[in-house]
């Protein structure tokens, strides 16, 4: 089976972990911190703080940025459940805005007035233009939100290694924290794992605070629980295995992108939607290469029949029973664009041999 995603793991990537093995720290350790001052530098940002997953980190953000019960968060509503869940882990309610029909990206225009955050996806790794926010410390922002929510959080766990005009996705120029997902099918891995970025101290420290339980040191052997908290904490093997996958983020997204550009070519003049191309000064990560077909069910079956691992990402957030099993008839744009959605095999290592074998089976079906 031709899975939609997978790690790249190479021989550096396994001398790194084994280093810590042999070492005094297994736990959170002092590669954490390189992991988080690696990443901090990669993406323009002043702090990084790691999780033990991309769940983690959202939870940690949310509870970071204040919300909580009285608060309504904006979310995107294409989008795997926890980006919803973040708001209700602490509390908040969960509103979601409409789908832009051709990025699949949240329309901020159609964001509900007066929230007080919003999580912002970035869907397959393709930037939301955060533009009409202002940088956090102003007021502005679109006249549909009235202003500036509270907290805007970018849930970027698709887009490690994607840039906008402001600069890398993480450097949270228009956001006050922007999260990342180190899963095996991210754009690197630490197997699981997950950070915060932010430009604000005192976020930082309460990013730190709140995945050891709310601790604050205080000499020796004393501390004082300040806070709600959780263990939400990284391990030392999985830091060593994220610094050493860091390194190699530029050629793993260049890879992507250069897949990207052979899915266009191959499947163009197919009855098939492609994504749109990217606007001046943006670049997707390409997490997923999604496109939209007809009869999506039949071209499922079809491909993983013939051992192409396609996937649909996502089911909207609002159909879950949990978010109360709604129809959609409020939300068109995301009902259309979720009736044909198929994610296409994706990954470095995926080879151009597998990359045609897959547009000659989605080409029989089609």
């Amino acid at each position: 089976m031709i899975p939609y995603g997978r790690q790249s793991i190479d021989d550096d990537d396994v001398a790194a972990v084994v280093q810590v093995l042999k070492g005094d720290w297994l736990t959170q350790g002092p590669h954490v911190a390189e992991f988080e001052e690696a990443l901090a530098a990669r993406v323009g940002a002043r702090f990084a703080v790691a999780f033990a997953n991309g769940t983690a980190a959202l939870h940690a953000a949310a509870a970071a940025g204040g919300l909580g019960p009285g608060d309504t968060v904006a979310v995107s509503p294409l989008s795997f459940v926890a980006s919803a869940n973040c708001a209700r882990y602490v509390g908040a309610s969960v509103v979601f805005g409409e789908t832009d029909p051709a990025t699949l990206n949240l329309d901020l225009a159609t964001v509900p007035p007066a929230v007080d955050g919003l999580v912002v996806v970035h869907y397959a790794g393709r930037p939301v233009d955060l533009a009409p926010l202002a940088a956090p410390a102003a007021p502005a922002a679109p006249a549909a939100l009235g202003r500036r929510p509270r907290v805007v959080i970018e849930d970027a766990c698709h887009a490690l290694g994607a840039t906008t005009p402001d600069g890398p996705v993480g450097n949270c120029a228009r956001s006050d924290m922007c999260v990342f997902s180190f899963h095996p099918a991210k754009a690197i891995t630490t197997g699981e794992g997950g950070a915060v970025t932010t430009n604000d101290p005192g976020l930082a420290g309460a990013l730190r605070r709140f995945r050891n339980h709310g601790i604050v040191p205080q000499g020796g052997w004393e501390y004082d629980v300040e806070s709600h908290g959780w263990n939400y904490r990284m391990t030392d093997l999985q830091a060593a295995l994220g610094a050493s996958q860091l390194g190699k983020l530029d050629r793993f997204v260049a890879r992507r992108r250069a897949l990207a550009d052979r899915y266009r070519a191959a499947l163009a003049g197919l009855p098939v939607e492609l994504p749109p191309p990217e606007p001046g000064g943006f670049a997707s990560g390409w997490h997923l290469f999604v496109v939209r077909v007809p009869d999506r069910r039949r071209v499922y079956e079809g491909m993983r029949a013939a051992g192409v691992g396609v996937q649909v990402h996502y089911v909207p957030i609002y159909r879950h029973s949990a978010f109360g099993a709604e129809d959609g008839s409020a939300y068109p744009h995301t009902e259309a664009a979720y009736a044909g959605l198929l994610s296409l095999p994706l990954f470095p290592d995926l080879t151009e041999a597998e990359q045609d074998a897959v547009v000659e089976r989605l080409a029989a079906l089609l």
